[in-house]
């Protein structure tokens, strides 16, 4: 099992640390780093600076939000990396919900995220292989437009760029069974939100026919320290941020997902309590065994007895988002 270093998206501003906690990753033999974006920071410039100030770590994002690009453009941005980085960009992709991509994006929400994923992917992978000129008779992605307002002027071009890697990795970040199951037949990795190594039986099937190589990718906060019940508060409020407030109580797909490991009521309940605004309740109504099971807190001792559970399942590469260097390089000795 490989280990990777999540920095995420900023909130009021670049964090400082996140340029030497990559280069510090990279001298501790981590394979990758990872941004992602929400409705703040995008996640491709921080990769760009962090190429600039590195030579050997594989740069990812987790998640690049459909919704933001076209596929065409989301590709240029890859391929663009990809030479500037000298072949080391992970292109993971995510759908997001639509009180996201409506209420932030301005864009519809797909009537069937499959087949939205579905193009968005064979675009994406068009561009990328550069064999002939980008055409799709799709239903949310179609090149060339020919839909209302078109000027029927719109022709089949290849890139003029021609991509130093056609056969750069897409990952999907998915959460549904279906969505999921999707994944493993069309894409080179999965990055998974939760991921608990007590249950990886839930995705056995889908993940049973994967071709060799597949990614399986999950996040997980870690955090070096003595007080474990202090050490799961960020996982806590985290959790608590992403099941009550980054979806609509009657569409989330986070807290679908929560509810499907085995912890609905709980789900339900933080859900109602940060609906209501009374958040530091929704944060305690986080339980601590499923806060426990998705991340690596605690002393030295415990976070090696449960990064053991980890490589004994189907993960391929950790992303752990580490609050200091002290957790990154423990991992990093841990895993070695």
């Amino acid at each position: 099992m490989r280990l990777g270093l999540m920095l995420g998206y900023w909130g009021r501003g670049p964090d400082p640390r996140h340029l030497e906690l990559a280069r510090q990753a990279e001298r501790l033999g981590y394979h990758s780093v990872w941004t992602s974006e929400s409705w703040g920071s995008d996640a491709f410039t921080p990769l760009a600076w962090i190429a600039a100030h590195t030579e050997r770590i594989l740069l990812g994002t987790a998640v690049a939000q459909m919704a933001a690009r076209s596929p065409a453009a989301t590709a240029m941005q890859a391929l663009t990396l990809d030479h500037l980085s000298g072949g080391r960009m992970l292109l993971g992709l995510g759908l997001s919900g639509p009180q996201v991509v409506e209420g932030w994006y301005g864009r519809p929400f797909p009537e069937s995220p499959l087949t939205a994923t579905r193009e968005y992917v064979d675009v994406v992978r068009q561009v990328l292989r550069r064999q002939a000129p980008v055409t799709l008779d799709g239903r949310y992605h179609p090149l060339p437009y020919t839909g209302p307002g078109a000027t029927g002027l719109g022709k089949p071009l290849r890139s003029v760029t021609h991509p130093l890697r056609p056969d750069l990795p897409v990952l999907l970040g998915a959460e549904g069974p279906r969505n999921v199951a999707q994944t493993a037949r069309i894409a080179d990795g999965w990055l998974p939100l939760y991921w608990s190594p007590l249950n990886t039986g839930l995705h056995a099937a889908a993940l049973a026919g994967v071709a060799e190589g597949f990614m399986v990718a999950p996040l997980a906060q870690a955090r070096l320290c003595a007080d474990i019940a202090q050490g799961l508060r960020p996982v806590k409020t985290m959790l608590a941020f992403y099941i009550g407030g980054m979806g609509h109580a009657a569409r989330n797909f986070h807290a679908d997902l929560m509810a499907r490991m085995g912890f609905e009521v709980a789900a339900r309940r933080i859900q109602r309590l940060f609906a209501a605004g009374r958040r530091e309740e929704a944060v305690a109504a986080v339980p601590d065994a499923f806060a426990d099971e998705i991340s690596l807190v605690g002393p030295r001792g415990r976070i090696a007895e449960r990064l053991e559970l980890w490589r004994k399942g189907p993960v391929t590469d950790l992303l752990v988002t580490v609050p200091d260097e002290g957790t990154l390089r423990v991992l990093a000795e841990l895993n070695s």
